[in-house]
């Protein structure tokens, strides 16, 4: 299926893997299962790659890390490893106060999970960012979907900016953290590159590669999402969550309602994406968090999932234009 050359194709031309013979010039390249002729380019992040002779040839921008807390505790690592985990208590999200008790850093983020529902899944109520000595809160007060607030306590002069970009607030700091806020349950936290391999917390360590980023809070790997999690709570006095929860088999009765509501991240409206960026796992939450949503608000935690989905997506140059008036 490569370019190659052989006895497929005359001498001097190549079979481009689509039953052609082409110049060598000419061979096409192959991303995410697709073909694309030489001279196409693609995004790939913030790096641009174009199709030259059957090979990919890419900028190297280094570029923003780019972390992501959604729904009843999904989380998507600065290395792109997705995991669940439901813990009700506050825990670091990122922060570059790492290795030993006295090792200096420039900032902490903190997420405080709740429950939300009745089937004991968490979502993210208040989110807290240390810039220095400064202490910013994000909060949303009551367990979601309840209107959010944000609280600012500044103590320190370090410098910071807020805006609000369409549905989001975000909020950039001068040491190159940004974070990106629905005020409702979804958090993005991004990371200038010299950040990587130099913080650590629920989003990982930012050092390209996702099998380490499961580090617990004392160095160690562990495989076990539970276990991570429970290594990076504030408060000892916080239970440790043994199990994971399946809210779908605790509310039958929701399941279908919810895989049928869901099936849009599987259908032809996302089409464009799937080959980019695999649907499955935002699947899988997009139905855990509906059926997890029974006390008020379940549309929100579907739309909520789905726009995880397509925030991926565009990150990926996939635009989908999925909200109607019917949906979210």
């Amino acid at each position: 299926t490569e370019c190659v050359s052989g006895c497929v194709c005359p001498e001097g031309l190549f079979d481009d893997g689509r039953g052609g013979c082409v110049k060598q010039k000419d061979c096409p390249c192959i991303h995410n299962n697709e073909w694309y002729s030489s001279g196409d380019k693609i995004k790939v992040d913030c790096n641009t790659c174009t199709c030259q002779k059957g090979v990919w040839k890419c900028t190297d921008n280094v570029c923003y890390g780019t972390c992501m807390i959604y729904g009843s505790g999904h989380y998507n690592t600065f290395d792109g490893k997705f995991y669940d985990f439901d813990g009700s208590c506050e825990y670091v999200a990122t922060q570059d106060f790492c290795g030993d008790k006295n090792s200096s850093g420039s900032f902490s983020i903190i997420t405080e999970n709740v429950p939300c529902g009745t089937t004991g899944v968490t979502c993210s109520k208040a989110i807290k960012m240390f810039l220095g000595v400064m202490m910013k809160i994000l909060s949303n007060r009551s367990a979601t979907p309840l209107p959010a607030i944000l609280e600012v306590i500044p103590e320190f002069e370090l410098l910071y900016w807020n805006r609000t970009v369409g549905l989001y607030l975000v909020i950039e700091a001068s040491n190159g953290v940004m974070l990106i806020w629905d005020k409702k349950t979804t958090v993005f936290i991004k990371l200038r590159p010299d950040y990587k391999g130099k913080v650590c917390g629920l989003c990982g360590n930012f050092d390209d590669k996702a099998n380490n980023d499961f580090t617990t809070r004392s160095g160690l790997l562990d495989n076990n999402p539970l276990n991570f999690g429970n290594s990076w709570k504030q408060s000892p006095m916080c239970p440790d969550v043994t199990q994971e929860i399946k809210p779908c088999d605790l509310k039958p009765h929701r399941k279908s309602w919810a895989e049928k509501e869901c099936s849009i991240i599987q259908s032809e409206v996302f089409k464009i994406c799937h080959s980019k960026v695999d649907p499955l796992p935002y699947y899988e939450a997009c139905v855990h968090d509906a059926c997890s949503c029974d006390s008020g608000g379940d549309c929100e935690c579907f739309c909520s999932a789905v726009a995880a989905y397509a925030q991926e997506c565009i990150k990926a140059e996939a635009c989908v234009f999925w909200r109607t008036p019917d949906i979210c």
